[in-house]
């Protein structure tokens, strides 16, 4: 399906690209020919993730450490990238989350959250959006958020805040900026199992089960099934979609919005006890 050159040219940065999904993506983007630009925190995480990446695929990798709840270090970042060569696409994946009783979050955790995923993704998105405009060159941005951004979630409030607004800045942009060339679409994955969100959201064996298997397929999800969707929606591939969010949580959120979907509990005695009964 996907050709071994299907991203030859292409420039990427994905932000917190060093960890997860972040580094599975970029994984199947330069072994599909991109040249690609990871982003983090951390700078030793960075460079061992760009060695093992560049062992395993043909692809240049380079990187950049970078707070981007800081909007000068990221546009410091962006220029660096840009004197070397200007970006052809923007993966918006770096986060940050954890499960909580909502009255217990202090302004500090709250700011947290959306300061990596909601104000990150707009620095990067703007600062990489404004050159583009200037320079009427074509480009995609693509974002990470989750099927909670349009339903809200308990527990993870500021999490469904930034990813809620992340999805409002993707569908506002793509309006604004598609006439001139760039696109933005959006994934919202169901579970995907990485090590570090996995300790901090279902930290005990019996929650991981349930959260792991209560999709409609039983099973979570493989990181190179979100990478080939990724790679498609930012290859030129997908050019007439825009402003979407495609949903890849194995049937998750609509098992859970259905108002009758929980009689999947119910035995085969069950169902029979419940028959209407004739006469």
């Amino acid at each position: 399906m996907f050709l071994p050159d299907l991203l030859k040219g292409k420039r990427i940065l994905i932000t917190g690209g060093g960890t997860g999904l972040g580094k599975s993506m970029g994984k199947r983007f330069v072994e599909l020919g991109a040249e690609l630009v990871i982003c983090g925190r951390r700078e030793k995480v960075l460079e061992e993730a760009a060695w093992e990446l560049m062992a395993a695929a043909p692809g240049p990798v380079t990187w950049h450490a970078c707070d981007i709840r800081d909007p000068d270090a990221v546009e410091a970042m962006v220029g660096k990238i840009w004197a070397e060569r200007p970006l052809d696409a923007l993966v918006n994946n770096a986060a940050g989350n954890f499960i909580a009783r909502s009255e217990t979050l202090s302004p500090r955790a709250v700011d947290a959250v959306l300061g990596i995923v909601l104000h990150g993704s707009a620095y990067c998105t703007l600062a990489c959006g404004k050159r583009w405009l200037a320079e009427g060159r074509k480009a995609n941005v693509l974002s990470i958020v989750t099927t909670y951004a349009w339903t809200g979630s308990a527990y993870v409030v500021p999490s469904a805040m930034a990813k809620a607004g992340v999805l409002a800045l993707t569908r506002s942009l793509a309006v604004e900026w598609g006439p001139r060339g760039i696109r933005l679409n959006a994934i919202a994955p169901g579970p995907f199992p990485t090590q570090g969100a996995w300790e901090r959201l279902v930290p005990r064996a019996d929650l991981a089960k349930e959260f792991e298997s209560r999709n409609v397929l039983g099973r979570v999800g493989d990181h190179r099934e979100l990478a080939d969707l990724a790679t498609f929606l930012v290859s030129d591939r997908s050019g007439y979609i825009t402003g979407e969010v495609v949903t890849i949580d194995g049937g998750e959120w609509l098992k859970g919005a259905g108002q009758f979907s929980f009689l999947d509990r119910l035995s085969d005695d069950d169902w029979e006890a419940m028959r209407p009964k004739k006469g």
